[in-house]
């Protein structure tokens, strides 16, 4: 392999002659060989935002010059394309501020920056701190990131996916809403629904769920930059926060704003521990999606089986034939590994020190991982569960029909002892609910067939 020598602060640093990095990120590249986890790179992309961001804002400010203005911000619309993306090699467990990762960003912006203007037989240089990092600090710029990729994650990615799985269970309620099914609590039998009502249900959870995730969101909506290195904002324009954020909104289509308090946003996460709660309430409701799916499917001749799921791969390789609910198993395993993150972020987030909090690459991996994981869950299993889910209604009647939980019916009209003896004969004699009733002579059987009517059963009356 060949190499080029870079230099820093500390001294020469052989770099792979391909790589546009420089030698703080090869430091960092070599000081923490700690697992395979890198950087997400929808923060590198908000990194991008954000050096472009500063670079115009510094250009209008008369610190940087039109000419180096210009290349910094050409070089970071093509990270911001995804053109660059294996020069990002950092792994998460670096340093607690993303100091490395900002300097990443700032070397391999000033080296193609530095490139192009060779290019061009310019006179100029671009310097990854004094040009690319002007105004800023890693202190201030890595929360900024997080929150301009957690808003960009949540709402471009897993927002949509949530109005697709809503959109179709609507459908779904619609179809189904004529059928009439045994309803059950405590895993054990109880009064009739139908269909429709019971995903109505998942429907309102799903429209609750997106709207809290919203809400909270906003919370996000404020940055840090212009804080520098401990909120104070040292070493940079006055009017720079502000100027930024105006240009990070036009640049992502957010409202994002210059927070008021640099000191809290240095130091705090409490936004995004508010957000990613949002995401581990989602999480729960789809874990509970996910298993009634796969409750309603069992069987399907030994077990419930009033809902039939795709057969999109061969469930065993040694029962032939078998149909496995996989969809359902893979989102409620993404749903505990989102309720483990919130953990890890609830945790990371109590560890703000003084001026600065010193967990913020673990926050911000766990909070997309959550996001990302979510999305392409629920896009998974609508496309392959959801659109393709169909009834059973011969084991539906099947179920409705021999439920003893149909005497609650009764009990308006002889009395909640008197229908409990008729469900009790029922089940210990194995006979139905009305012949119990017309053997222990508390109703004939038009009397009966008058009172218990399923359908009655499903509205308030």
């Amino acid at each position: 392999m060949s190499f080029r020598i870079e230099r820093d602060t500390m001294g020469e640093v052989k770099v792979p002659i391909d790589k546009y990095w420089g030698a703080q990120t090869e430091r960092s590249r070599q000081n923490f060989r700690i697992g395979i986890e890198k950087m997400p790179i929808e923060v590198i992309r908000a990194f991008a935002v954000i050096k472009r961001s500063a670079a115009k804002v510094n250009g209008e400010l008369g610190k940087l010059n039109e000419e180096k203005a210009k290349v910094i911000m050409d070089v970071c619309d093509a990270i911001i394309n995804g053109e660059y993306d294996e020069h990002f090699p950092l792994v998460v467990w670096q340093t607690g501020s993303g100091t490395q990762t900002n300097m990443n960003v700032n070397e391999v912006i000033a080296h193609q920056a530095n490139e192009q203007l060779k290019k061009k037989n310019s006179k100029e240089t671009i310097h990854p701190n004094d040009d690319v990092n002007m105004g800023q600090s890693s202190n201030d710029t890595f929360p900024t990131a997080m929150h301009i990729a957690g808003v960009l994650v949540v709402m471009d990615q897993l927002i949509p996916e949530i109005d697709r799985l809503l959109n179709t269970l609507t459908e779904k309620q619609e179809a189904f809403s004529h059928v009439i099914k045994i309803g059950r609590t405590h895993l054990q039998d109880a009064t009739p629904l139908t269909v429709g009502q019971e995903i109505s249900g998942w429907v309102h959870m799903l429209t609750k769920s997106k709207s809290m995730i919203e809400q909270s969101t906003e919370q996000m909506l404020p940055l840090a930059i212009g804080g520098t290195a401990v909120g104070t904002g040292i070493n940079t324009h006055p009017q720079f926060g502000e100027k930024v954020a105006e240009e990070i909104s036009c640049l992502t289509n957010k409202r994002f704003t210059s927070s008021k308090n640099k000191f809290h946003a240095l130091t705090s996460h409490d936004e995004i521990v508010h957000v990613h709660g949002a995401l581990k309430a989602f999480a729960a409701d789809v874990m509970k999606i996910a298993n009634d799916v796969r409750w309603l499917s069992s069987g399907p001749r030994c077990g419930i089986g009033e809902m039939t799921i795709p057969a999109n791969e061969p469930g065993s390789s040694i029962m032939p034939g078998k149909v496995n609910p996989t969809q359902s198993e893979a989102l409620t395993m993404i749903a505990t590994q989102v309720m483990g993150n919130d953990a890890t972020i609830g945790i990371a987030a109590s560890q703000g020190n003084f001026q600065l909090n010193v967990f913020k690459p673990v926050i911000i991996y766990n909070f997309i991982q959550s996001v990302r994981l979510l999305a392409d869950g629920i896009r998974s299993f609508h496309d392959n569960c959801i659109v393709g889910i169909s009834l059973n209604e011969e084991v539906i009647k099947r179920h409705l029909t021999n439920s003893l939980m149909l005497v609650t019916a009764l009990n308006p009209h002889i009395g909640y002892e008197k229908a409990a003896k008729i469900a009790k004969e029922a089940f210990s004699k194995g006979i139905t609910l009305k012949e119990a009733a017309v053997k222990l002579q508390i109703l004939s059987e038009e009397e009966f067939d008058n009172i218990v009517n399923p359908e009655e059963m499903t509205e308030p009356k």
